[in-house]
């Protein structure tokens, strides 16, 4: 079991969460890859003190990338989406 902590790796803020936010109080987060959907809910509940509805979860490959004839993998990754109760938000660097 992970600790609460370092299950939440860092929030995700591009324009597809802008809106998932605007429109069904969702919110994304980059997670740890061996974290399951109660560890995700537990750590957004005590980190933000808010209500979590659902979480949904995905795995996203990393992409090959070439730099001249050598190339590369960026890392594998795990998303979270998560849901929240209505009227709950999560204040995070939304206005710089």
């Amino acid at each position: 079991m992970l600790h609460k902590r370092s299950v939440l790796r860092k929030p995700l803020l591009t324009e597809k969460v802008a809106a998932l936010q605007d429109s069904h109080n969702q919110y994304a987060f980059m997670v740890d890859p061996a974290a399951n959907k109660i560890e995700i809910k537990r750590a957004v509940e005590l980190k933000y003190s808010v209500t979590v509805l659902e979480v949904n979860t995905l795995n996203v490959r990393g992409k090959i990338k070439r730099m001249g004839r050598f190339s590369g993998k960026r890392a594998d990754w795990k998303k979270a989406i998560v849901t929240l109760k209505a009227g709950d938000r999560i204040e995070l660097a939304q206005n710089v």
